[in-house]
């Protein structure tokens, strides 16, 4: 069972395309914020996240894949919630409050991307079980460490990590990772997926950067997004703060993070109503993203032609 209340999360796979998207539905409504750091971010309704703007709860996260495009599945994902009666009321009808973000997965087998089908669908198979990790939902084709060029990429994937605190409180992160560079297990500094070498090994791609390895490595084929998730009692200026502190995590996990080839987004809920310390809180909610990332990246199956970090056996 997911460590959170008012929660449940399904994913919309579709392995033969390679892509896919997550939804994260709240039906209830939670206070929400948003933290975008990537200089080329795919995104939906993240202005009114912003703390003085009107709207202060959400019904819905999405996470998706296929750029651009795959925005078009937040629709879906409103379908769903309208037919059910909810959303914030707008005159004569009631208005789902849906924020998504996505990340590009065009170059994984045939150019495609989740449709309004698709967040339907995603909201269909959501449930309040821990959520299936790897190649699934959002992550079904995101791909890591491109830096040396798709060819010596592996497999990213979508991860869960939560965190109980001393005082009872819950911090949890669902996050994707598409990253250009690598991924780093941040407690023992080990690259666990990344731009592969000829060992069967993996490149430090920041280093690989600073040594003049590719003049332009990403080509704005990446992302991480991801929603950080709490049953402390939040404002939306809050929501946004424990947002920021959650990129802590992303950049200790991933190494070039926050790139001007990345949309790196990250998203903030509030299902509850525990007195928390903002401090530990962020604290809390970076170990839970740089974990999920992690755990992403390890689940994640081969696909297309892109191996999985599981199946690689390096002999360095």
């Amino acid at each position: 069972m997911l460590p959170l209340p008012n929660l449940s999360i399904g994913h919309f796979t579709d392995l033969e395309r390679g892509t896919g998207c997550t939804v994260v539905l709240c039906e209830q409504g939670a206070v929400a914020g948003v933290d975008v750091r990537g200089a080329a971010p795919g995104t939906r309704e993240t202005d009114l996240l912003h703390p003085s703007n009107l709207v202060t709860h959400v019904h819905a996260i999405l996470l998706c894949g296929g750029s651009a495009f795959g925005l078009a599945a937040a629709d879906g994902v409103m379908r769903y919630l309208y037919e059910r009666g909810v959303g914030f009321p707008a005159g004569p009808a009631r208005v789902p409050i849906v924020p998504a973000a996505v990340l590009f997965d065009l170059g994984l087998g045939p150019v495609a991307w989740p449709d309004a089908e698709a967040g339907y669908r995603a909201c269909g198979a959501a449930s309040d079980s821990l959520p299936a990790e790897g190649s699934v939902g959002a992550g079904t084709g995101a791909t890591v460490g491109k830096v040396l060029g798709p060819g010596r990429a592996v497999k990213g994937g979508i991860g869960f990590a939560s965190v109980r605190l001393a005082d009872g409180v819950t911090v949890a992160a669902l996050v994707a990772c598409n990253a250009g560079g690598s991924v780093v297990d941040p407690t023992t500094g080990r690259t666990v997926a990344g731009p592969r070498d000829l060992n069967g090994g993996f490149v430090d791609a920041v280093a690989a950067l600073t040594a003049g390895a590719s003049q332009n490595p990403f080509g704005g084929t990446n992302t991480t997004i991801g929603v950080v998730m709490t049953d402390a009692g939040l404002t939306k200026a809050h929501a946004y703060a424990l947002a920021r502190a959650a990129h802590d995590g992303l950049a200790w996990a991933v190494r070039p993070a926050h790139t001007p080839f990345d949309g790196d987004t990250l998203f903030a809920l509030s299902v509850g109503d525990k007195p928390a310390n903002p401090l530990v809180l962020g604290a809390a909610a970076a170990v839970a993203v740089s974990q999920a990332i992690g755990r992403g990246v390890q689940a994640a199956t081969g696909l297309h032609g892109v191996p999985a970090v599981r199946d690689l056996s390096p002999s360095s």
